[in-house]
């Protein structure tokens, strides 16, 4: 018994160092098992989109017919939307939307010297806009 190790003996390497390779092995494994598993969705809807397909399908059948004649293709013109024209909003829901605006940039936290500045210059415009006795039409 003189002899024997201690019962608590500390190994001299950590247990990383010693099963590196068994750690390479469980890591390299999950991997492979976690794109095994992100491309088995894929294939279940291809094999869905392949059953889809009718299964008999027949080719028209065979017929002489002349060369085609080279038609040049119909361009429609490009569809336009109508422009809907809103009434102007009154002066009063203007200021309000001016003071909530500049309420929502005094809460911007701004991240560089450049952005707080342009930040402040906004404020200013919106400052004049709700201090202005009416307000400029767009």
């Amino acid at each position: 018994m003189e002899g024997s190790p201690p019962v608590n003996h500390i190994p001299s390497e950590p247990a990383i160092k010693r099963y590196k390779f068994l750690w390479r092995v469980f890591l390299i494994f999950n991997f492979a098992l976690g794109a095994y598993m992100f491309a088995q969705p894929g294939k279940k809807e291809k094999v869905k989109e392949k059953s889809e397909v009718p299964a008999e399908v027949v080719p028209p059948p065979a017929t002489v017919t002349a060369p085609p004649v080279d038609e040049e293709p119909v361009i429609s013109p490009p569809i336009t939307r109508p422009v809907i024209v809103r009434p102007p909003l009154p002066e009063h829901q203007q200021r309000e939307i001016f003071k909530w605006m500049l309420e929502e940039k005094r809460k911007v936290k701004p991240r560089s010297r450049d952005e707080k500045q342009h930040i402040d210059e906004e404020k200013a415009i919106l400052k004049e806009f709700i201090r202005l006795q009416s307000i400029p039409s767009i």
